[in-house]
Formats: C-alpha cells, sequence, structure tokens
C-alpha cells in the first residue's frame, strides 16, 4: 500500500512541470503587487483552506513580514482549521464577504486554491476580487476544460484521480502544498527575502532561530561564531542588516539607510556600494 502511494505521488512532481509557466507567470505578478504595496490573499475551503493559512502563518518567521502581508482565508474562519465546515464551502456569498471585509484593491493579489475547482465560497472571492480590481490567480487540480474560470492566472495541477476517490486531502494536497511553496518562497526571493539560499530575513525569535542566523552570517562572512553574535546583536538582531554592516564595512545607520534605497534588495546595495 505504500508502494502505491508512492508511484501516486511521483504525479505531483509531472503536475508542476506542466503548470511551471502559469506559476512563474505568478511570481512575476504577486511580486510586482507586493512592492506596490499590495497583499497576497488566499481563499480555499477545506483542505484547500488550510493549505493556504498554513503558507501564509510561515512567512513572517521565514521571511520576517508583517503578518498582514500574506493572508490565509478560510471558509469558516479560524474554527475550521481544526474541525470540518464543510457547509460553509457552499456559500458564493461568503467568498465576497470575506473579499469585502478585508477591503480588498488594486494592487492586492487573490489566489483562489479548489482542487476540484468548483467550490461557490472560492468562486465567489474570485469575482468580488476582480470587481475591486486585484489580480486574481486560480489553482485547480481539474483540466481547464473541464472547470473554467475567470481568473488572471490559472494555475492547473493535475494529478488524476486519487487512490481513495474524491479525498483531495491526498495527492491533490500535497501539489497544492508544492505550488504554493513555490509561489510565496519565489516572491520572497524577488523582494530581496534572501541572499543566494540563504534566508537573511529570518525573524531571530527563539533559539533555534538565532543559531540559524548566526549560521548564516559565519557561512557569508569571514567571522567567527563570537564575532557573528556580536554583529548580531549590533543589527538589533537583523541578520540582513547584520550582513550589510559587515560586507560593505559600514555603521548601523548608514546600513539601513543602504537597504532602505535599493528596496531592502542586499544585492543591488552592495553591487552600488562598490561601484560608488
Amino acid at each position: 500500500m505504500v508502494d502505491l502511494f508512492n508511484q501516486e505521488d511521483q504525479r505531483t512532481l509531472a503536475a508542476i512541470a506542466a503548470a511551471r509557466e502559469p506559476l512563474a507567470q505568478a511570481i512575476e505578478v504577486t511580486t510586482n503587487a507586493l512592492r506596490q504595496g499590495g497583499k497576497l490573499y488566499y481563499v480555499g475551503a477545506g483542505t484547500s483552506g488550510r493549505l493556504g493559512v498554513l503558507d501564509a502563518a510561515e512567512c513572517p518567521p521565514t521571511f520576517c513580514t508583517p503578518p498582514e502581508l500574506v493572508q490565509g482565508i478560510i471558509a469558516g474562519g479560524p474554527s475550521a482549521l481544526v474541525r470540518s465546515s464543510e457547509g460553509l464551502e457552499d456559500v458564493f456569498e461568503d467568498g465576497i464577504a470575506a473579499i469585502a471585509e478585508r477591503h480588498v484593491h488594486p494592487p492586492d493579489v487573490v489566489v483562489g486554491i479548489t482542487a476540484g475547482g468548483t467550490t461557490p465560497y472560492v468562486k465567489g472571492a474570485i469575482h468580488a476580487a476582480r470587481q475591486r480590481g486585484a489580480t486574481t490567480l486560480f489553482i485547480a487540480c481539474v483540466p481547464a476544460e473541464q472547470v473554467p474560470t475567470e481568473a488572471d492566472i490559472d494555475i492547473r495541477l493535475v494529478v488524476g484521480p486519487e487512490l481513495l476517490a474524491g479525498s483531495t486531502r491526498l495527492k491533490a494536497g500535497t501539489v497544492t502544498k508544492m505550488a504554493l511553496n513555490i509561489l510565496s518562497t519565489g516572491v520572497m526571493v524577488g523582494l530581496g527575502k534572501v541572499y543566494g539560499n540563504r534566508m537573511v530575513d529570518v525573524a531571530v525569535t527563539n533559539r533555534k532561530l538565532r543559531d540559524r542566523a548566526l549560521r548564516i552570517l559565519c557561512d557569508l562572512t569571514d567571522l567567527d561564531r563570537a564575532a557573528a553574535a556580536k554583529l548580531l546583536d549590533q543589527s538589533g538582531q537583523q541578520v540582513k542588516l547584520a550582513l550589510m554592516m559587515h560586507l560593505g564595512q559600514l555603521d548601523v545607520d548608514t546600513a539601513k539607510t543602504s537597504l532602505a534605497q535599493h528596496q531592502g534588495q542586499l544585492r543591488q546595495a552592495l553591487a552600488a556600494l562598490a561601484a560608488g
């Protein structure tokens, strides 16, 4: 049985590969929107909604984003995260209300997530977001000709029937999580939240994350751990700022100014400093 699940899960990789172009377009559009002050909203019901909430919740600790920048909206609200509220996904008007409640407007991006492509709550949210001028993305695991959408970018993750018929928490859920990982991480790369493959905007909020911050500093500089710890403290526990201070040989205030002038892009700030 385990082998059978494993064989079916191979389909998720092929589905992501087939959706590479709309995924890349979604990353580019969303990055530009957030640069302009927009927010990213995931909307879904059941498993799809929980995956959106999960991805949104992981952005602040991973990329030090404000909690309002990426938000997850699930039919039924927070209680639906731990207890199934299947009937609530059938109300088109509730999806409209969720978008209105958050005052969605340009340049926000709304991502509707529905494995089967038919969830009325998600369709209502997409419809309302389009009316308000927001950019809309649609993620579903059925072919476009089977269930069309009015969204601006259509991402189809076609993995085929589930081993347990109709249980989209299986490979449909897995491939959706994969797509959201790619989307949000790609956007954060575009926003300068990483340097190389290091999370230089990681929030240093506990012992584990401080250790990660110190390892990043040691890996990207010539500093030993003690010197890296001193630098991190001087930067106010901000890894990117600490790197700008050390690599640019700048004091904390000048480093802050330089990063601000380049929209938080460490590589660009360092290149401008070298050119100057």
